[in-house]
């Protein structure tokens, strides 16, 4: 039987120019040459503050439950007077702008104002102020940074992190609830300057090379970078994204948008292209977390977005409510032009789950499309503009970008150039150098292939990262990535997230975060308070997992391919030990090297009850 159609949106064609290299590999670019684009992102704002000066540009819940609407013309307005405050206070590249807090109104204008006049702004994830216990990340940031202005929206939620952390003489500015202990400005007082010649002086004085921000990676592999990103990177990207998508000039976009803006995708992605457009973007306080989710499905059932952005984890958290609930399905795909996932592999179940309801609310598939890039790529490097049948498919190089696709450990690894990429990173040539290659290409660590081999044009996969694949005792390559998806959908509803292991060693196990709403699905006669170390233990969990293991072992087609044991761990991934980043990436080294006990409990040669195999032990 064949599927619905998908919905009409306006694409760029799906072509791609391949050359061979005589070393092996291929170099691969768009046959669209990237037009030229703005000198700073200010010029957007300023253009919609003519354009269309009332119409929203950021909306957020107030405390009465009422949406706070700010117009491109306040927003413009907002960003020259908080930048004629911080011109004053002298900062500047030395002395930058450091927010703590989450995504808001009112940091999304101290961003704007920064920027407007060259001052660097520098959102930290709010997880390192609020989940962190020891603030180890925060304290690295500020010392690395030496901000002149730290932000938080409510001073008393961050007055621990602040107390905890070595300011050195910096301003703190709050919205609201000044920290304890601390002297604070109010963010009325910037709000409150007067803009004067300083401002436009400072403005036309930003060129494509101005630092515009510094955004931190997860710190996977260690303490957090501070990725510089110019607003060449910011604008050049933003214009391939236009000609790639050009239905997004067609009509204004609309987004409900969770992803913090400490991370390149909410940031640089999602609401620079708001920005650029002269859409509107609706702030949710939301996240996919139980008790937090619940907020999303509130302002998914009052806004009908144009495109929605998420993770993987995101909708898996989603997909329970829109299943269940016509109104809120109605609403979420009423005007829904298409729907998009990155940051990690999104499992070919929640695919097709997704696909199913669109056509439940629609009779029509809405697109569903990916990309793929970095923070060091200002985020996008390559795009899904065209439709495609399943997961997996990240896309064709963006309009003047450049990779470079090299054999290595039997898989090709992606190298990138172009105008997107970031000079390097802050107050470190030691790290900059290791980023590049000998061709100046910045070496990002992933590996892809194309979709098919026949037909470059129909898009690259994405086939892990290098460093995370790994060997066997009989030689043979095991590849995280794929096995790590197909193992999450294959384990559902068990199976949250995992981590692969078996190197060095003769077979591929897997290490299991649990979804504790899944596990207590299956055991319906559970007390409602059962702790999740009850339910991890209990039989119908294990027998799930075994049923999971014998699928994979169906569809491998040899001994790399599959696991053949498993261990449900109860301990969720933790922030501070690099385990995860809050959009829900699980950092694969971080968690073996954190758990060694259970990864020898995991291939112990003793009986241990909790290990699931497939011998049925």
């Amino acid at each position: 039987m064949s599927k619905p159609p998908f919905n009409r949106v306006s694409f760029a064609p799906a072509a791609v120019d391949v050359t061979s290299l005589r070393e092996g590999g291929y170099l691969l670019r768009s046959p669209q040459p990237l037009q030229p684009y703005s000198r700073c992102i200010g010029e957007w704002l300023e253009h919609w503050a003519r354009e269309s000066p009332d119409r929203t540009m950021l909306a957020e819940r107030a405390a009465d439950g009422q949406w706070r609407r700010v117009s491109y013309a306040q927003a413009l307005a907002a960003a020259r007077a908080i930048g004629q405050a911080l011109l004053e206070r002298g900062l500047s590249l030395e002395r930058p702008v450091v927010v703590l807090s989450d995504n808001g109104v009112d940091h999304a204008l101290l961003a704007l104002g920064a920027m407007h006049v060259g001052v660097p702004v520098s959102p930290i994830s709010a997880a390192y102020s609020l989940v962190s216990k020891d603030y180890a990340k925060l304290k690295y940031i500020l010392e690395l940074l030496t901000p002149g202005l730290v932000f938080a929206q409510d001073g008393a939620k961050f007055g621990a992190a602040l107390r905890a952390v070595d300011l050195r003489g910096a301003e703190v500015v709050v919205s609201a609830n000044p920290p304890e202990g601390l002297a604070a400005t109010s963010f009325d007082e910037l709000l409150a300057t007067a803009p004067g010649q300083a401002v436009d002086d400072a403005y036309r004085g930003i060129g494509h090379d101005s630092v515009a921000k510094i955004l931190f990676t997860s710190g996977s592999t260690g303490l957090p970078k501070g990725v510089i990103n110019t607003q060449r990177m910011l604008c050049s990207n933003q214009q391939a994204i236009a000609q790639l998508w050009p239905f997004l000039s067609e009509k204004p976009p609309v987004i409900v948008d969770w992803l913090p803006w400490s991370h390149t995708f909410g940031a640089n992605h999602n609401f620079n292209m708001i920005l650029r457009h002269g859409g509107t973007m609706h702030v949710d306080a939301g996240k996919p977390a139980p008790g937090l989710i619940e907020q999303t499905v509130a302002n998914l059932r009052e806004i009908s977005p144009t495109i929605y952005f998420n993770v993987p984890r995101g909708y898996d958290m989603l997909l329970p409510f829109l299943e269940q609930d016509d109104a809120l399905r109605s609403n979420f795909f009423h005007r829904l032009d298409l729907m998009f996932y990155a940051a990690a592999a999104l499992p070919q179940n929640l695919w097709e789950r997704l696909e199913e309801i669109s056509i439940r609310a629609r009779g029509e598939r809405v697109t569903m499309v990916s990309a793929w890039g970095s923070t060091e790529t200002a985020p996008l490097v390559t795009s899904v503009h065209f439709a495609i049948e399943r997961a997996g498919v990240i896309g064709l190089p963006a309009p003047g970008v450049t990779i470079k696709m090299l054999p290595n450990a039997g898989k090709l690894e992606l190298r990138v150039k172009g105008p997107n990429v970031t000079p390097g990173y802050f107050k470190s040539e030691e790290l900059t150098r290791a980023a590049f290659d000998e061709d100046g290409f910045y070496c990002i660590g992933d590996a892809g292939r194309f979709a098919d081999d026949n037909e470059p044009a129909a898009g690259i996969e994405f086939d892990g990262r290098i460093a995370e694949d790994f060997k066997l005792t009989s030689g043979t390559w095991v590849h995280v990535g794929g096995l790590r998806v197909n193992a999450v959908a294959a384990g559902a509803p068990v199976i949250q997230d995992c981590v692969v292991t078996g190197h060095d060693r003769d077979e591929v196990g897997l290490l299991v975060f649990p979804n504790p709403a899944g596990c207590r699905a299956l055991c319906p006669d559970a007390s409602p308070d059962a702790p999740l170390s009850v339910l991890i233990a209990r039989p119908e969990v294990k027998a799930r997992l075994r049923d999971a293991l014998a699928q994979l072992a169906r569809e491998g087609t040899g001994s790399s391919t599959y696991p053949r044991r498993a261990l449900i761990m109860e301990e969720p991934p933790s922030i501070d030990a690099n385990e995860i980043t809050d959009k829900g990436y699980i950092n694969q080294r971080a968690v073996l090297v954190r758990r060694a006990a259970l990864l020898a409990r995991l291939y112990g040669r003793e009986h241990d009850p909790d290990v699931v195999t497939l011998a049925g032990r």
